[in-house]
């Protein structure tokens, strides 16, 4: 008997070393914080009930969100309904609770402390735990889910999570960093340890599993090529907690699959779908030009944000010979009629880009203006760079009779008609442009092969802040598969961008990133092209906003976004008003019309 009981104590030490909660003592200083003091940006006249319709061009390849398959457009409906440990405010930036109520940063710059919510719950009803983090870091970094990036990242950037108690855990980065870079790193999303078995067929036995989840949605049933449906979890805990009420109205969410967007128009008008994206200018000033929108049955909706914006324009790679000359670098920036295309293809919608990327903050260097369209100037700057002699056809050659050419690779036929338009007036200039569509993927390899000479790119969505190392510091230039397109090796940006990844000093760390845009400026390697500082939308009328229609980061998932949202908590604050669709159904029978809406809010409007 007292073997067995040996043998059985053994089993639990073992356990809990695995699980690293053995002897785990908290620090008795830690500075415990939280933000109730933020203002709550859903409508208290949002009202529970209905469903709402949107479409997808294509049913995902597995519900998992880990593993192969898992990174398509249907990751985000599963990830931004389920919450992590914190969360930030769309509006302010700071740092909310989510599954924690609490947080303590160390004095490392590494560790952070957190007390979870224990009224937190899974789907099915079991309680959300420090358990299913330390099962979720072992999860991570098991080769079993099949996805080496995870495991390089729970290996490298997250080294470690401990636990206190039930309700208490921290987790380590790997590296220092500034606050809400550490916050941004350590908010984990958690894993159910009572759900989830690490067994070798993990990645086939988990590809349709409804797995519980804390969000307010749960999967409740999908008809594989064709549609997938959510609805809301009964008495979910969170319903009550400043940040999410009056969030999350909707009873359910059909998403049906259309593959072509021209037919998810047409059933957008039937009003089998209830809300359809508007950016594009086309789709805004004539598509919706439509009596559904004439007689008031859909409303339109033109909201301004401050979205991060990700670099958009031409990266050019210096590397190669003509493009490591100075003169001609800055000859493109002025040869490139960046303003032409928004002012006529784009309607005037579209703004300049002037940096590299925008809308966080303080660390936008406002003061730069993109070199704008001069055809003597860029003629000068090509001439001092030995470009002198017009060819027959106006391109510009040097003493060697070296045309002066710039391909530039892009990966969307939509872009073709843009694209064309800066093709023709950078002749005016002297610059043959040839244009180089391939499709996405291959033009992706193409670039991070370095095997382009400009390319045109739109980095997509940023995130709390800039990211500048794998961009610009020289241990990415030179290398296959690193996102350094422009090869650049700097030593003013090198110690720029060194000094930025170091500071805690989020003041300190502001001046530095506009230190690097004027760097970047300087060295005239990036052709900034435009910014879209707005989303647009269209929505039957009984689809309902706040007063103030979105936040200040709604351009990143749309003003009609139905789940949380990433890495800010911004969505699902639209509601349907069971009233307002009764009496348009009956108006579409009688054939009556009400005034039409456009909505324009410019309450987060900034001045390019």
């Amino acid at each position: 008997m007292m073997q067995q009981k040996t043998f059985w104590s053994r089993v639990v030490l073992l356990w809990g070393l695995t699980l690293g909660c053995w002897a785990a003592t908290l620090p008795a200083d830690l500075k415990w914080e939280t933000n109730d003091s933020d203002p709550a940006f859903a409508s208290p006249e949002a009202r529970p009930g209905g469903t709402l319709h949107l479409s997808m061009q294509s049913f995902p390849l597995t519900f998992r969100t880990l593993g192969p398959d898992a990174n398509g457009g249907f990751r985000s409906f599963v990830l931004d309904n389920q919450l992590r440990l914190i969360s930030f405010h769309p509006n302010s930036g700071e740092v909310i609770p989510a599954l924690a109520t609490h947080w303590a940063i160390a004095d490392d710059h590494k560790t952070v402390y957190f007390r979870l919510d224990p009224e937190a719950r899974w789907s099915d009803g079991k309680p959300v735990t420090a358990d299913d983090y330390l099962f979720g870091y072992q999860m991570m970094k098991s080769k079993v889910i099949r996805d080496p990036w995870m495991n390089n990242y729970y290996s490298t950037e997250i080294v470690a999570v401990t636990k206190y108690d039930d309700y208490t855990l921290s987790v380590q980065s790997g590296h220092p960093k500034a606050r809400l870079d550490l916050m941004n790193t350590v908010e984990l999303w958690p894993q159910p340890r009572h759900y989830y078995q690490l067994t070798p067929d993990w990645v086939k036995k988990y590809n349709w599993a409804i797995v519980p989840n804390t969000g307010p949605y749960q999967i409740s049933d999908f008809k594989k090529g064709k549609s997938i449906r959510f609805r809301k979890v009964n008495e979910w805990w969170g319903k009550d907690r400043k940040y999410f009420r009056h969030r999350f109205n909707l009873d359910s969410i059909e998403l049906k699959v259309i593959r072509d967007e021209e037919i998810a128009w047409r059933h957008f008008l039937r009003g089998d779908l209830e809300t359809v994206g508007l950016v594009i200018p086309e789709w805004w000033h004539d598509k919706s030009d439509t009596e559904e929108f004439k007689r008031g049955y859909i409303d339109k909706y033109w909201f301004y944000t401050d979205s991060p914006e990700g670099p958009q324009g031409v990266m050019l790679n210096t590397a190669l010979p003509r493009l490591a000359d100075l003169n001609v670098r800055l000859g493109i920036q002025h040869a490139f009629n960046i303003q032409k295309t928004i002012d006529t293809l784009l309607r005037g919608d579209y703004q300049r880009m002037h940096s590299f990327g925008r809308g966080y903050g303080a660390f936008d260097n406002r003061a730069l203006r993109a070199r704008a369209f001069d055809i003597a100037r860029a003629r000068d700057y090509f001439a001092k760079a030995g470009y002198r002699q017009a060819g027959p056809d106006g391109i510009l050659m040097n003493a060697n009779g070296e045309r002066l050419t710039l391909q530039l690779t892009y990966s969307t036929q939509l872009h073709t008609q843009r694209l064309s338009v800066l093709k023709e007036e950078a002749k005016k200039a002297g610059l043959e442009l040839r244009l180089n569509l391939m499709d996405g993927a291959t033009a992706f390899k193409s670039m991070l092969e370095k095997k382009h000479e400009g390319a045109w790119v739109s980095w997509g969505g940023g995130g709390l802040l800039p990211q500048y190392w794998e961009f610009l510091h020289s241990a990415n230039a030179g290398k296959p598969q690193t996102n350094n397109l422009f090869n650049i090796a700097d030593a003013e940006l090198d110690r720029l961008v060194d000094a930025y990844q170091a500071t805690f000093d989020e003041g300190e760390r502001a001046g530095l990133s506009r230190q690097i845009q004027q760097r970047l400026h300087d060295l005239a390697i990036f052709v900034p092209g435009y910014s879209v500082p707005y989303t647009r939308a269209g929505a039957w009328r009984y689809v309902r906003l706040p007063r103030v229609p979105g936040t200040r980061v709604s351009g990143m998932e749309g003003l009609f976004w139905p789940m949380d949202g990433y890495p800010y908590s911004a969505g699902g604050v639209l509601w349907i008003d069971p009233a307002l669709k009764q009496e348009t159904e009956a108006a579409r029978q009688t054939g009556k019309a009400f005034e039409p809406r456009v909505i324009i809010d410019k309450t987060f409007q900034q001045q390019p």
